[in-house]
C-alpha cells in the first residue's frame, strides 16, 4: 500500500509556532504513523509542551511492537511522564498541549487523540470518522477538558477508535487553527478535491491566511 502525504506548519498571526508535527513513514512495511500536537494557549511553555509530547509518542511507536491499540494507550502514558520529567526540569512550570496521532498497520488505521486538534477521514465523498473534541465551558470561555498538562495524568487519557481503510481514503490530522478558518463543508469538500496532497493543503494555506489568528498545522494523507 501506498501513502502519499504532505504536511503544513506556520505561525500564523501568533508570534511563536507551539504546534508540533512529525510523520513516519515506513509504508515500504505497510506501516504509517502522524502525530500533531497543538501547545496549550494561556500557559507558559507551549511549544516545550507539544514537542516533549510529540517526541515521546514517535519514540514509544517506533520502539514498541504493541497491539494497536495498547501501544496508543501506553504511548499517551509515556508522554505524560515525559512531560512531567521536563517541567521538573523547569521548575515545575505548568504546560500543556492537545495531541491527535494516526497509526496504520497494513489495512488498518489507528486514530488517537486528546484534546480539540482533530483527525478527519474521508471516503468517497463521505466522512467515515472525526474526532469528537474534548471541550467544555466555563463562564462563558471555552476549555480543553482533556489534554496532555503536567502533573494531571489523569488529563490525558485519549479517545481511540480503528477503521479499516481502503484505497481513495484521505486522512486530515490538524491543529485547531486550521479548523476553525473555515466552514466544516469547505473542509471536507476540499479533501476530496482531485489534486496533490501538497496541492490541497495549499489551499487550507490560502484559507488559513486570509481568515486565521492561530497557528495552523496539518498533515492529509492520500491512500493509494
Amino acid at each position: 500500500m501506498k501513502i502519499r502525504y504532505a504536511i503544513i506548519s506556520k505561525t500564523g498571526r501568533r508570534f511563536k509556532n507551539e504546534d508540533y508535527v512529525k510523520v513516519i513513514d515506513k509504508s515500504e512495511e505497510s506501516r504509517w504513523f502522524g502525530v500533531v500536537c497543538d501547545g496549550m494557549g494561556g500557559h507558559a511553555m507551549g511549544e516545550i509542551a507539544s514537542e516533549t509530547v510529540g517526541k515521546a509518542v514517535c519514540d514509544y511507536w517506533e520502539r514498541f511492537t504493541d497491539e494497536e491499540v495498547v501501544k496508543a494507550r501506553r504511548a499517551c502514558r509515556s508522554a505524560s511522564a515525559k512531560l512531567d520529567e521536563r517541567a521538573f526540569g523547569m521548575n515545575h512550570v505548568q504546560m500543556g498541549t492537545t495531541l491527535v496521532m494516526a497509526s496504520i498497520d497494513g489495512n488498518t488505521i489507528t486514530i488517537t487523540h486528546c484534546g480539540d486538534s482533530r483527525c478527519y477521514l474521508m471516503r468517497d465523498d463521505d466522512l467515515v470518522y472525526q474526532t469528537k473534541d474534548h471541550v467544555g465551558n466555563s463562564f462563558g470561555w471555552e476549555i480543553v477538558t482533556k489534554c496532555f498538562f503536567t502533573y494531571k495524568p489523569e488529563a490525558a487519557v485519549p479517545d481511540i477508535a480503528q477503521f479499516e481503510i481502503k484505497p481513495g481514503d484521505r486522512i486530515l490530522l490538524c491543529s485547531d487553527g486550521l479548523y476553525k478558518t473555515m466552514p466544516p463543508e469547505i473542509l471536507k469538500a476540499r479533501m476530496m478535491d482531485d489534486k496533490t496532497p501538497e496541492e490541497l493543503l495549499d489551499v487550507y494555506d490560502f484559507l488559513c491566511e486570509k481568515n486565521g489568528d492561530d497557528n495552523y498545522t496539518a498533515i492529509l494523507a492520500i491512500i493509494e
